[in-house]
């Protein structure tokens, strides 16, 4: 038996006591064929079968996949709970949060690590899936929701947070789609745009992870492809040394203006004045230890980095992790030293097949740093941090082909983390995220499954019919309309925002 098999068997029995003994021959198989170029791989549709079956500890034959009924198969996969039970880690808080820069529990990737990845990842997601992109609507560009209703909206109570604040940015450069803009004529803002929120961990989460932590989320933007040439030429200062940041990200961070409703105050200065409050509170005048964890997608991965740098020099002794998905890269080479010296700890996860990590700077990157002091390239983009590498092909529930959509898609990030053991081994078959998040907003599954794509969206479009049967817009709860007033009751700390 290779090496390899020895390893991963090993891992099977420590970190996935729930595998049968049928999976475990299965993955000795999977290495001999690894092992044995010659020999013959089996197919996505067979792997798929395979999956399923261990899932559901059925006995299907591989081979008569075609004659599978595949639905009734992931019905049934319906009645089973789509997260393990989340365990007391308050004694390895300090290992998920990059303490050792997560050496040795990536690859292969630890059971109570992947659990918070999804968590984070999850709350980078509730950006996107609150957020009103009805250009029809006089909120678009708002989150559908008010504060205190997001996560139970959204399905997330179950992670134990509390939002204590919404976020708005604008930006002073022109962005094709960065920041939705509403055909209404008589909209909620003409200048802002919802962007991401500040929550806290209630007692018992505390409990639970160690520690009172504070998520900063940032959501990303919604077609990439798009900011291509805006995003890639122009390096500004950050801070006071040789640090810069691309010009787009920290005028989105940072822009604010007087003749705006939501905008008097720039995102950074909303956000810091949040995480400023609530270390105040909970680690000044508790005595609590306190973490903050910044998390985001695409754009909002980017501006959690930024983030993370102003929160470092304004905190010296508070630990501060960045978990970003698909994020591009930042700044330069002093720009990531900076973030380094300051002791930020930056884990990226990216998908393999997914453009956006290798931008802006396609070809001018990381690769030329060993010039940087011959050529004097300051303007250079380098990445910074831990990196978990993510293949598409690994899941057998996804399509092959080109799609940079779904490539990119946040849903699909976490879809890979859930079944991800480590490089060298097949999908995790014991893996409980809903199969069925992947299409939400892009076309990823394989067509057995049918699943529609692009399916999450409101009812009937967000049209309802009214008492005369007419179909109309509704008018939002008041509680869900943007506010902008100067105070807002945080009824979790019982203190004015």
């Amino acid at each position: 038996m290779a090496l390899s098999t020895v390893r991963h068997n090993h891992f099977l029995a420590t970190h996935e006591p729930g595998l049968n003994r049928f999976n475990m021959v299965r993955a000795q198989h999977h290495h001999v064929l690894l092992d044995h170029p010659k020999t013959k791989t089996p197919n996505r549709a067979t792997r798929l079968a395979e999956s399923l079956s261990h899932v559901l500890h059925l006995h299907i034959d591989p081979t008569s996949h075609k004659n599978l009924d595949l639905l009734s198969v992931h019905e049934e996969k319906h009645s089973t709970p789509t997260m393990s039970p989340r365990e007391n880690i308050s004694q390895k808080w300090r290992e998920i949060q990059g303490y050792h820069n997560w050496e040795d529990i990536l690859d292969p990737l630890q059971p109570w690590l992947r659990r918070e990845i999804v968590k984070y990842g999850e709350f980078a997601q509730a950006t996107y899936d609150a957020f009103d992109y009805d250009s029809f609507s006089e909120y678009c560009g708002s989150c559908r929701y008010n504060q205190n209703k997001l996560f139970e909206k959204l399905g997330l109570t179950r992670n134990s947070y509390t939002v204590t604040r919404y976020i708005y940015a604008m930006s002073h450069i022109e962005l094709p789609r960065w920041l939705e803009r509403s055909h209404v004529a008589d909209t909620w803002s003409k200048d802002s745009n919802w962007i991401g929120f500040v929550a806290v961990s209630d007692d018992d989460e505390t409990r639970r992870i160690g520690r009172r932590d504070i998520v900063v989320a940032w959501r990303g933007t919604v077609a990439p492809c798009e900011w291509y040439e805006d995003f890639q030429r122009k390096l500004d200062p950050i801070g006071h040394g040789d640090a810069k940041v691309e010009h787009g990200f920290l005028s989105i961070y940072k822009s604010k203006s007087e003749t705006t409703r939501y905008n008097k105050s720039s995102a950074s200065d909303q956000v810091m004045k949040e995480v400023t409050k609530l270390v105040n509170f909970y680690k000044g005048k508790k005595g609590e230890e306190v973490s903050l964890t910044i998390t985001g997608h695409s754009l909002g991965g980017a501006l959690a980095l930024i983030n993370a740098y102003e929160v470092a020099t304004t905190f010296l002794d508070l630990p501060v992790s960045v978990i970003s998905f698909g994020a591009p890269r930042v700044g330069n080479i002093a720009f990531k030293d900076e973030l380094h010296q300051m002791g930020v700890k930056l884990l990226r996860v990216v998908v393999k097949q997914d453009w956006v990590p290798k931008m802006p700077g396609l070809l001018f990157n990381e690769k030329l740093k060993m010039f940087d002091e011959i050529t004097g390239l300051e303007w250079v983009y380098t990445h910074v941090g831990a990196e978990l590498a993510l293949d598409v092909h690994s899941s057998p529930y996804l399509k092959g082909g080109m799609n940079l959509s779904g490539f990119h898609s946040l849903e699909t990030y976490l879809h890979l983390i859930d079944g991800y053991l480590s490089h060298e081994t097949p999908f995790r078959s014991e893996a409980r995220r809903d199969i069925a998040l992947v299409n939400k907003s892009c076309d990823m599954l394989v067509d057995e499954l049918r699943i529609p794509h692009c399916w999450y969206q409101l009812a009937n479009k967000g049209l309802v019919c009214n008492a005369h049967g007419r179909w109309v817009k509704p008018k939002r709860d008041n509680d869900d309309i943007p506010s902008h007033a100067s105070e807002v009751f945080n009824a979790g700390l019982g203190v004015v925002m």
